[in-house]
C-alpha cells in the first residue's frame, strides 16, 4: 500500500485566509439614502453655480 504524502500547506500560503473578526460600523446607510444624499448635493451645486457662489 501507498503511504500518505500528502504535505498539508497552511492556508495563509493558499491566499485562503478568512477574516470574521470584521469591524462593524454604527453608521450604516441603505443604497437609497446614498442615492438620496447625492441627489441633494448635486442639486445644491447646481443652485450655488446658478448665483455664481462657487469659487
Amino acid at each position: 500500500m501507498a503511504r500518505n504524502n500528502k504535505i498539508s500547506m497552511p492556508q495563509s500560503g493558499a491566499g485562503i485566509t478568512r477574516y470574521f473578526d470584521e469591524a462593524r460600523s454604527k453608521l450604516e446607510f441603505t443604497p437609497q439614502q446614498i442615492m438620496v444624499a447625492i441627489i441633494v448635493v448635486a442639486l445644491m451645486l447646481i443652485v450655488l453655480n446658478s448665483f455664481n457662489a462657487l469659487p
